[in-house]
């Protein structure tokens, strides 16, 4: 049997466009002489479509595309992804994660998504009902087992989807996906494929959709174990692949180089999918937005990408050297605006207000919010995106200032750790990041002689194993002061940039913590007393 493996990057609500590009992998798995062609999960409204699925109109709009696609080659199969409307009666939502089987100008059969997940970046359960078990089909002379997803992935639910269809005479499985890229997921999607001890098929979704990456690396294992074939990694395909065919020869997985090719594909179309000009990058001459410009520049070439660097009086002269030789080997076009104006107005106007004139940590916030102000002014005036530079180390701590450097609409390296980040510049753009960024001490340079006050080596996998749960490693000390910058920096998290999620837990829409708890993971957080210099005093000075 010849199967199709269509990956491809949809837009979630574009179901004009949807259907062209499924339309047009139709007709080319058709040319190539597939006798079945599938598609990923909800390949048809894209995934995840969230409350757009309560939209009015939304549902119907997907069931009347139906019709187009399966006139475009009547006589091939084809399993698509859509959700459908659920039987009359029963509980739960109104609606299931279907895959539909069309053939002969119509929809031949419909077999619902039967384990819907919850965890990390999932709510199935908010959108979705579960689906009743599904009788294999018979398609092209096999009988073949449908899959979406959770339903291969099912350990710890206490029933097997693909252990039952397989008992139930599938001698082929086949598996809709769209499972979010990660760190080791191929790794992971493979030992799942493999457990059933028949061919499978797994089809997964490619493109970025907000903070998610869908990856693709689609793929098909023989019932023995065996590789017959794998899809590339972060871009369209459509593959034919022969079930009676030899394995093929894959490489060994390079999970950083695919964690580069997420990053690009995100932010790429992060920016194209919502329509954008461009993006603009805030260049400090430190690695982080170092990272961030060599990204936009690949991802979208450097003629859509603008760097402004913006010196207060405590910027030196080698920051402003540094990004003008990073912008030069880009070649992406430099703007240097001075601060100093706003500065001295801000110090002017501020500390005419304030018990002590605008000092600490508020007068370095300051500068920080100015450069905040000017980027987006001009993001506003130009139009495009612009693109945060906070890293995950520094998320995590609360190291940023609201509305100043934590200011931006896509956050492409939030999800790389501090020391994942010099790693990543050295990697793949070594050639390009001028030697004095990855040199010297992280600064951001509010005050004179500021250097960041972290041992990066040490904190930054100390914090990552704190946000993904695992055993801590730590003086008791340490593991201290970093759940409590953990817990107080969450209101900023909440209003930061969406993160690219590139690790099995991001910040967004995988970490759902409280703004206001008294948990420390130990004991509970005794009460802060008042700052002496705080509002409070300020209020009882006044006799407020």
């Amino acid at each position: 049997m010849k199967v199709a493996l269509a990956q491809v990057d949809v837009t979630v609500g574009d179901l004009r466009g949807n259907v062209a590009r499924i339309a047009a992998a139709i007709r080319e798995a058709r040319g190539r002489g597939a006798e079945l062609a599938v598609f990923p999960e909800l390949a048809v409204c894209g995934y995840p479509p969230d409350d757009l699925l309560d939209a009015p109109g939304f549902l119907a709009a997907i069931q009347a595309a139906l019709p187009e696609l399966a006139a475009v080659a009547p006589e091939l199969p084809v399993l698509v992804g859509v959700p459908v409307p659920a039987p009359p009666g029963g509980a739960g939502p109104p609606r299931l994660n279907a895959a539909v089987l069309l053939q002969g100008r119509q929809v031949r059969a419909v077999r619902g998504k039967r384990l819907l997940p919850s965890g990390d970046v999932f709510c199935e359960p908010r959108y979705f009902r579960p689906a009743e078990a599904g009788a294999p089909l018979t398609v092209a002379g096999r009988r073949l087992g449908v899959l979406i997803c959770e339903d291969l992935w099912d350990e710890g639910y206490g029933c097997s989807p693909a252990r039952e269809l397989v008992d139930a005479g599938a001698e082929l499985l086949v598996c809709l996906n769209a499972s979010p890229f990660r760190r080791g997921v191929l790794a992971e999607r493979l030992r799942l494929a493999r457990r059933p001890g028949v061919d499978l098929v797994y089809v997964n979704a490619v493109g970025g959709h907000d903070e998610l990456v869908f990856d693709g690396a689609s793929f098909v294992v023989r019932g023995d174990g065996a590789l017959l074939a794998q899809l590339p990694s972060c871009r369209e395909a459509v593959t034919v692949v022969d079930l009676a065919g030899a394995p093929a020869r894959v490489a060994a997985e390079d999970v950083e180089a695919r964690v580069q090719a997420g990053l690009l594909l995100g932010l790429r179309d992060f920016v194209d999918k919502n329509r954008l000009p461009g993006a603009v990058v805030g260049v400090s001459g430190g690695v982080d937005s170092a990272l961030v410009l060599a990204l936009a520049a690949e991802a979208l070439g450097p003629g859509r990408v603008r760097a402004l660097h913006l010196p207060t009086r405590y910027t030196s002269r080698e920051s402003t050297e540094l990004s003008r030789a990073l912008c030069a080997a880009l070649g992406v076009e430099l703007l240097e605006l001075p601060l100093q104006a706003l500065h001295a107005a801000a110090e002017t106007t501020l500390g005419a207000h304030l018990p002590r004139g605008l000092a600490g940590t508020a007068a370095e916030n300051v500068q920080a919010r100015l450069r905040g102000l000017t980027l987006m002014s001009y993001v506003n005036q130009l139009g495009g995106v612009l693109l945060n530079t906070s890293n995950k180390t520094e998320l995590a701590l609360g190291y940023g200032t609201l509305y100043g450097d934590l200011a931006g609409g896509l956050s492409p390296i939030g999800d790389l750790t501090k020391l994942e980040v010099y790693a990543h510049c050295r990697r793949f753009y070594g050639e390009v990041i001028p030697a004095g960024i990855l040199e010297r001490p992280p600064t951001a340079e509010l005050r004179p002689g500021q250097v960041d006050p972290f041992d990066y080596a040490r904190v930054a996998p100390g914090v990552e194993r704190l946000v993904l749960g695992e055993p801590h490693r730590g003086t008791p000390g340490e593991l201290a002061e970093w759940g409590r910058r953990l817990r107080q920096g969450e209101f900023k998290r909440r209003q930061a940039p969406p993160v690219l999620k590139v690790s099995p837990r991001a910040f967004g829409r995988g970490w759902r913590m409280p703004l206001t708890h008294g948990w420390s993971g130990a004991e509970q957080v005794a009460p802060r007393r008042p700052h002496p210099e705080g509002l409070q005093a300020l209020f009882a000075s006044r006799g407020a």
